[in-house]
């Protein structure tokens, strides 16, 4: 039979041998780097020199050195929500639920007896994967959170995210106390899968306790806590979950988000990527997409991902045409409100009076001077394109949203608050409070466009996810404080040279306030409520 008789997934799979000897690549390549003798020991041969990353290579990284803290689990407060795993930006903490007899049966493989009982306590009965399952009477599972050590940066935006759970904590890291961890990893790795009845799909965080959803593997050079690498992850486990992980490819615009997926040679991705320009990457997937389309791969999902500087700037254009060319092409916008990759200049994303570079506050310029560009709104402006704008704190309204998008039969984009610690100017462990924060100030109002709801707008968005809707600010119910853009503002670093020596806000920022109120109203219109 000659070679073009041969099934496409054949072909296929001898021309990706043919591309890169994987084996040969992470031994030699990746082991070089691990080693520190890549510089001296690593010829210059097609291996290297075409700069092709196999997926995965990430998971070969070691992060162990970076922190000096790392997560303790505390199993009896566990209650099993799964924020944890959702939100840690490394894929550095997992969980998984083991029937009791086949986690007793491997634990009892364990010769060492403190060893055992040891891993023995890194699992636990919860309401939620035990009592109601038993009650069922389809059998309850033991479920048990697991650290990485070699993933782990030390950023405790888990601990933040269990919250008053109090379920983990940071402590100080030994030699010892990091080869416990990588045992009780590497426990965690000879365990079966999740078993399905375990997974419930009305609770989608659950969704990261499958195998086929955890196509973020980690060792990426991200920053500690980086927002953008929890989307990231998030959008690949919804994506992942229900169309497995020979359906997904990703178009990267030049950004933060390529240039810390591929620091050479670790890749944090299980999917085909490819890194297009900063401006044109909507205009390099509408090529992929319709070649697969000619290909007969119409079920596979193809996403495009880029910061505010990519699809609010220099690539709006390229945006624009994809969703007025009516294509099955998915965008994620890591919106961070700056350019973040190039070291925090101004994007026409950036709020009036932000501190950023191309408009520091000074005497002479008190900020940035332009107010903020909604490409939210903007998109939903164009005919028959599901939109959504949401955060990594709002995990089901996120996890629906990539979901939707992937079932819509045209463009989608889906706008994210991540928080940029750098830019920003707040801590490492911040980045889903300071998202939620961003939301309920009305900074960044999350809601959902789907013109399949009906034929006016009103029908068709959602304010759904913010709280008081009907409301100009939200008010904190114990406080009574409004949760307004200024209340937001004195969170972060970026507006610090707004306040004067006694807090007060400055003109510029008051102006922003209103600024955010009359988007705020706007979408209130849109939505019918008001």
């Amino acid at each position: 039979m000659g070679d073009s008789m041969l099934p496409l997934e054949t072909r296929l799979a001898d021309f990706q041998a043919s591309v890169v000897d994987v084996a040969d690549f992470n031994e030699r390549v990746v082991g070089a780097y691990n080693n520190g003798l890549a510089d001296k020991g690593l010829p210059a041969d097609d291996a290297t020199a075409r700069s092709i990353i196999p997926a995965a290579t990430g998971a070969l990284r070691d992060f162990s050195y970076i922190a000096p803290d790392i997560p303790e689990f505390i199993a009896a407060n566990c209650v099993g929500c799964m924020e944890c795993v959702v939100e840690c930006p490394d894929t550095a903490i997992l969980g998984k639920v083991a029937e009791p007899g086949v986690l007793e049966s491997k634990l009892a493989c364990i010769e060492d007896e403190a060893e055992r009982e040891d891993m023995a306590t890194q699992w636990t009965v919860t309401q939620k994967y035990f009592t109601v399952l038993e009650k069922k009477g389809v059998g309850g599972g033991k479920f048990g959170i697991f650290i990485d050590p070699t993933k782990c940066k030390g950023c405790a935006e888990c601990v933040d995210a269990c919250g008053d759970h109090k379920a983990l904590r940071m402590v100080s890291k030994s030699q010892k106390s990091l080869e416990w961890y990588r045992r009780s990893f590497n426990f965690y790795r000879s365990m079966p899968e999740t078993p399905e009845k375990f997974i419930n799909e009305k609770a989608l965080a659950d969704m990261m306790l499958a195998e086929r959803s955890l196509l973020y593997v980690g060792g990426a050079g991200s920053c500690m806590g980086c927002g953008e690498a929890t989307a990231l992850r998030m959008m690949l486990a919804a994506t992942g979950f229900l169309y497995g992980q020979e359906n997904v490819g990703i178009v990267a615009a030049t950004g933060c988000n390529t240039v810390y997926t591929s620091t050479y040679p670790y890749n944090p991705y299980r999917v085909p990527w490819t890194n297009s320009l900063f401006e044109n990457a909507p205009a390099d997937a509408m090529g992929v997409r319709a070649r697969w389309d000619q290909m007969g791969w119409k079920e596979k999902r193809l996403w495009v991902v880029g910061g505010d500087g990519a699809m609010l700037d220099i690539g709006f254009q390229s945006l624009s045409r994809m969703l007025a060319s009516g294509m099955d092409i998915k965008v994620l916008v890591l919106d961070t409100q700056v350019y973040s990759n190039t070291g925090g200049q101004t994007s026409t994303g950036s709020y009036k009076g932000q501190d950023a570079k191309m408009s520091a506050h000074g005497s002479a310029i008190p900020g940035k001077k332009e107010n903020r560009k909604e490409l939210g709104n903007i998109c939903l402006m164009h005919k028959d394109v599901y939109v959504a704008q949401t955060t990594c704190a709002h995990m089901n309204h996120f996890f629906k949203a990539v979901m939707e998008a992937n079932q819509y039969p045209g463009p989608a984009v889906i706008n994210v608050f991540t928080t940029c610690q750098p830019e920003h100017g707040v801590g490492d462990n911040m980045a889903e409070h300071q998202a939620k924060l961003a939301a309920d100030s009305r900074a960044f109002p999350v809601f959902i466009y789907d013109p399949r709801k009906g034929p006016r707008i009103k029908d068709r968005l959602s304010l759904v996810g913010n709280p008081n809707v009907k409301d100009d600010w939200y008010v904190h119910p114990k406080t009574g404080e409004p949760i307004d853009f200024i209340y937001f503002a004195r969170t972060e670093g970026r507006f610090a040279k707004q306040f004067d020596k006694d807090g007060n806000p400055s003109p510029t920022l008051l102006a922003t306030q209103a600024e955010r109120l009359e988007n705020w109203r706007l979408l209130q219109e849109l939505a019918g409520i008001k």
